[in-house]
């Protein structure tokens, strides 16, 4: 971005160094984070000071705080809506309103959460009373604006995180909405893991002067992520998902599956067998979804099958193993789904299933993310057939060797057409 103004890059400090207050210090010591990360140390200077902010970063990185720390600190107690963040799932607005109240801890700053699917009392209580900060989802906010419940005099800083991913969804009509109603003189901050060209018009649009910071490429892993990917038959993946779940290393399991049918299917074979397992998806009413999210999180579960609803904004500690069921059609998705696991410091694996059929959208997904992954050939579940033509290796080891000779010595993803087309003959 040659034309906009980009933050530098400092070297790591503390939140006192950043500027921060004593009071929400002893919040963000509360919390365990020990140091600011990448986008923090860019983004909160800048916050602090008022200005304008575009932030792209990955999911996982630190951004309700980058935002939030700032906002908390310039809001004035008693003088109604003062923050206002704009998020694209009842996920995502639920979780920035739960770290907005642990980060607001000692203080009397409200926050509450507005979205779509549950009962409209307690936002209209949150309304009423002129919470300080309020983290929404498009359409019900906009519903209680027009209906005359919001007071927008006073917001002083307005954030839409994940602004692609909203994009994405098609509320476009309904940000510019809230952008006719909130007040001219603001603080606008926007926070995307990509930045397309409608992101970037929209971000150039709507902020004055803004300072730019990226805190790492688009396709980055967080650290401590091992990825690997299993070559496997469509109809072997449960089987093959279960001879892994029997690795007691996999103690908190995120599972992704491409269709709501697929992650309700998947779940009753797995509560089968005896595993206990929670489903997420947009079809479920949102009490069920809280109640999945709540058990997941306190590891009354040991599974979570979800769809992309969970890719974002699902901040669960300790998430050991995330699963790409199927692989994600959008390049862009691998990203924020694997970076659910190996948060705050942990460590975690990310493992993808590849079917024949996804070879096309598995090269476009490293060449995206600009890194090899390794393949794992287990000869009963393998795509490729026999034995002499995939590798041998443990489950839960992820290493092998490879035929030294033939056609056992490539990857069955190197193999043309013909040749795979006759591998996968009954």
């Amino acid at each position: 971005m040659e034309d906009e103004k980009t933050a530098q890059s400092p070297e790591p400090r503390t939140f006192e160094d950043l500027g921060v207050s004593e009071a929400l210090r002893a919040a963000v010591e509360a919390l365990g984070w020990e140091e600011p990360t990448p986008i923090q140390v860019k983004s909160i200077p800048t916050g602090l000071a008022g200005r304008d902010l575009v932030g792209i970063a990955q999911t996982g990185t630190g951004k309700t705080g980058a935002f939030m720390l700032p906002a908390l600190e310039r809001i004035e107690t008693g003088g109604g809506l003062q923050v206002l963040v704009l998020c694209p799932t009842r996920e995502l607005a639920q979780q920035v309103c739960d770290d907005t109240e642990a980060l607001a801890m000692g203080t009397q700053i409200r926050a509450a959460s507005i979205y779509g699917g549950v009962a409209y009392e307690p936002q209209l209580t949150a309304l009423k009373e002129g919470y300080e900060v309020i983290t929404a989802t498009p359409g019900r906010f906009l519903d209680h604006l027009g209906q005359g419940r919001v007071n927008l005099k006073n917001v002083r800083t307005f954030v839409l995180d994940e602004a692609d991913r909203m994009l994405d969804m098609g509320f476009r009509p309904q940000i510019e909405g809230v952008l006719r109603e909130i007040p001219r003189k603001r603080q606008t901050m926007l926070f995307s893991a990509t930045m397309p060209h409608g992101v970037h018009d929209l971000a150039s649009r709507i902020t004055n002067d803004a300072v730019w910071v990226e805190a790492a490429p688009s396709g980055t892993k967080a650290e401590g992520i091992t990825e690997l990917v299993y070559s496997v038959k469509p109809e072997m993946k449960p089987d093959l998902l279960l001879r892994l779940l029997e690795d007691p290393a996999w103690v908190q399991v995120l599972i992704f599956t491409r269709t709501k049918a697929g992650a309700d299917a998947l779940k009753a074979r797995l509560d089968r067998e005896g595993i206990r397992t929670e489903a997420l998806h947009s079809n479920l009413r949102m009490a069920h979804r809280t109640r999945a999210l709540e058990r997941f999180a306190q590891k009354k579960v040991r599974v979570l099958v979800a769809t992309d609803i969970a890719q974002r904004g699902l901040d669960v500690e300790g998430i050991s193993h995330v699963v790409n069921y199927d692989v994600p059609k959008d390049p862009e998705d691998y990203t924020h789904r694997i970076g659910r696991t190996a948060r705050a410091g942990a460590v975690g694996t990310a493992v993808t299933f590849l079917a024949a059929a996804d070879l096309g959208a598995f090269k476009s997904l490293t060449y995206h993310i600009g890194r090899d992954l390794e393949r794992i050939h287990l000869p009963e579940f393998d795509y490729a057939g026999t034995p002499q033509a995939v590798s041998s290796v443990s489950p839960t080891r992820g290493r092998h060797s490879r035929s030294p000779t033939g056609m056992g010595s490539r990857d069955a993803d190197d193999l043309t057409e013909e040749e795979l087309a006759d591998l996968l003959k009954p």
